[in-house]
């Protein structure tokens, strides 16, 4: 970060006393330099050094990726680990069958003996972060093309990393923010034994399902529990039965003090993407093409999963993660072309730029360098747009929405090995029977059909795959008939035929493979995106991101009395708020805090996702609580705050002012799903699962007192 940049925000501050309301996701070495004495003001009583260190453990030695896409929190000295329900979700349903339904029933080990190993899944700890900007921008020189500073900027990316990694087991990671004005390279340890110790069952770790997700009021126990291991160096290793749990340098204390409104709130994790620059071209694509079209096609597909899983107990299990990722940006994108809409986002952004175009005009240098951006991003985002449908419909209407194309195209490696006489090695890659542990011929048949015809009703012709003539030529246009004739015909719809043919595979066999309609299908798309769709979008966003560097660098130096926080990108940054209500709508109002008496209210409505286990019924009519119950009696269950949070953050610690864990974050308010590209303090939520209730779950319902004793829980 500049140093000048960092100057006008101190001055800022001192000038004006200007209040976050919430919003920013704060990379946390540059805490100290302007964010800690507006967080002091504001309740916190930790150090700027307490949270991010180098030379003393600190909260960032608490704090891991978990599973490459999720955060999870340290709870013990030995190596416990705390995240979502829904992030471990994967993992559970792996653990899962149908007379062992941990989904369903839960899962809690006796004892470390008895958890769950878990293949791939890893926990990623941040060991520093270093500005590269300088070493990374040495060699830039003006005039370049795009492609000759990439070339430049990565070059000098490898030889910093290879020199940060020699002799260490570490990995590091270096991400351009503000566009690329600026670079940060993270280091990371990755441990890779992560086992499953607990979760509650779906009707606790997923109360509410698709009726409550992005909703509040919230009643969900969003929680599971993993340990992460290592080596008898306390280093990472491969799974092995003789790694011992982790010792972490920190673990967090767990409060049972509890919060009221207005009291100081923290989150740390690894928000996924942020697009907060965005012009109001790029927001009117979002909002009037995109998400809607997106919406549809994800709709359809809901539809025909949910009819057959309500059928099926065994399907049930089958699609439940599918089903939930499908589920989860279909509301969400909803949601976030009612918030843009009522915050008149497209015009406020007009309003910006306008604004930006005065300041050019105002001084014949700043000319020199911005003059005629803004009309250059609307000419760029108007022959952008079919490439942006084309791309979406792809990964909406095809690839990945019709699995049988997605897995046809998996076989594409025993093509490849076959070309190079190496079948054995081929065979061992493919791992088919993973793909038909959680597969319906019947759903995907019955969604091929639609999908198609609405990728060949909506997508420009000119990125239409070559198979669409064949199917006007062989059936007709009808793709209903196509799609009949496509699973009649394809050996990989059926799991023994599969297997029989891998096992039995001979290098004349690649013709079997190629001539298979569904790999034909798969082949003729891909031949399509990686031809056409994804060259030229990747074309207009190199051309658009260099723009969005040119108009940020200016953005910043129009307005140096304002602070800019960079967009979120998956690496560790802090946010912070306070615990705090909203009003959605007239003459609504929204507490903060939900207690087990909401779930028993929701539970009476005799909705499937508001089952209760009978425990915890009986636990509620004897308000057995134990130590956790909040001053009132009442047992709290989810809170809100107006902590600025994105996908990534699912699993970050929520933290007090002394620094203690409060609560799990898992989920953002409908109304404020837009603060990923505007953010309104009046709206905008994230959702918690409260410390209290997790406790409770554990040592309570589940009887697993034992890993609260591992703990350290203030009361």
């Amino acid at each position: 970060m500049s140093k000048k940049f960092v100057l006008s925000i101190v001055l800022f501050f001192v000038l004006s006393g200007y209040s976050f309301a919430g919003e920013g996701m704060w990379i946390p070495s540059l805490l100290k330099q302007f964010n800690i004495e507006d967080m002091h003001e504001k309740g916190f009583r930790l150090s700027a050094e307490e949270i991010y260190s180098i030379n003393q453990s600190s909260l960032k030695d608490a704090v891991v990726i978990f599973g490459g896409g999720c955060t999870g929190e340290v709870i013990s000295d030995q190596g416990l680990l705390l995240t979502n329900h829904h992030c471990g979700y994967r993992y559970i349903q792996k653990q899962s069958t149908v007379e062992h339904n941990y989904l369903e029933d839960g899962f809690w080990a006796g004892s470390k003996e008895e958890e769950l190993v878990n293949p791939g899944l890893t926990a990623s700890f941040l060991i520093r972060i270093e500005d590269v900007t300088d070493r990374v921008l040495a060699d830039v020189k003006d005039g370049m093309t795009e492609m000759e500073r990439q070339e430049v900027v990565n070059d000098a990316i490898t030889v910093i990393e290879h020199e940060a990694l020699e002799d260490t087991h570490y990995e590091a990671v270096t991400k351009p923010f503000y566009y690329g004005n600026e670079y940060y390279m993270f280091i990371y340890e990755t441990f890779k034994d992560v086992r499953l110790v607990g979760t509650p069952p779906s009707s606790i770790g997923k109360f509410g399902g698709d009726e409550d997700n992005w909703m509040w009021p919230r009643h969900t126990g969003d929680f599971s529990l993993f340990r992460i291991y290592a080596n008898k160096d306390n280093e990472p290793a491969e799974y092995s039965e003789d790694n011992v749990p982790y010792t972490p340098g920190k673990h967090l204390p767990i409060s049972l003090e509890g919060y009221e409104e207005g009291d100081f709130t923290m989150v740390m994790g690894y928000p996924g993407s942020t697009e907060q620059f965005l012009t109001s071209h790029a927001v009117r694509l979002v909002q009037k093409y995109r998400n809607p079209h997106r919406i549809k096609l994800r709709g359809k597909r809901l539809e025909v999963m949910e009819k057959y899983m309500d059928k099926s107990e065994a399907i049930q299990l089958k699609y439940a993660s599918k089903q939930s990722g499908v589920s989860n940006s279909w509301k969400r994108w909803k949601g976030e072309i009612r918030g843009l809409k009522r915050l008149n986002a497209i015009q406020k952004k007009q309003q910006l730029e306008e604004r930006f175009t005065r300041w050019v005009s105002q001084n014949p240098s700043r000319k020199d360098e911005y003059g005629g951006l803004i009309e250059s991003f609307g000419r760029l985002y108007q022959e952008y747009k079919p490439y942006v449908m084309a791309r979406d419909y792809f990964r909406e209407a095809a690839y990945y929405a019709i699995e049988l194309m997605s897995f046809a195209s998996g076989w594409d490696s025993m093509v490849f090995l076959e070309k190079q006489e190496q079948v054995d090695p081929a065979r061992e890659r493919m791992d088919i029977q993973d793909f038909y542990e959680d597969y319906v011929p019947t759903i995907d048949r019955e969604i091929c059909p639609q999908m198609l015809h609405s990728y060949h009703r909506n997508v420009k012709e000119k990125f239409h795959p070559q198979i669409f003539k064949e199917i006007e030529e062989k059936f007709g246009g009808d793709f209903n008939a196509y799609t009949e004739h496509l699973f009649e015909h394809s050996m990989f719809v059926d799991s023994a035929r599969s297997s029989r043919f891998l096992e039995n595979f001979e290098l004349k066999d690649t013709a079997v493979v190629q001539n298979d309609p569904a790999y034909k299908l798969a082949d003729s798309f891909l031949e399509l995106y990686y031809g056409m769709v994804m060259p030229g979008y990747q074309r207009y966003n190199t051309r658009l991101d260099s723009m969005y560097r040119v108009y940020v660098s200016g953005l910043r130096k129009m307005q140096e009395d304002e602070v800019f926080w960079p967009d979120a990108n998956f690496t560790m940054r802090v946010a912070y708020g306070e615990v705090k209500g909203y009003n959605p709508r007239d003459a609504v109002m929204y507490e903060p805090q939900t207690t087990l008496e909401g779930v028993m209210e929701k539970n009476r409505k005799g909705l499937k996702a508001y089952r209760i286990p009978e425990k915890l019924r009986s636990l509620y009519e004897r308000r057995d609580y134990g130590l956790y119950a909040n001053e009132a009696g009442e047992m709290p269950v989810c809170f809100i705050a107006s902590n600025h949070t994105s996908g990534g953050n699912s699993g970050s610690p929520v933290i007090n002012a002394n620094g203690e864990l409060i609560g799990i974050n898992f989920d953002r308010n409908w109304e404020g799903t837009m603060s990923d590209i505007m953010y309104d303090p009046t709206q905008c939520r994230n959702i918690t699962v409260d410390i209290r209730y997790v406790l409770f779950i554990i040592d309570r319902f589940a009887e697993a007192g034992y890993l609260v004793e591992e703990m350290t829980v203030v009361e």
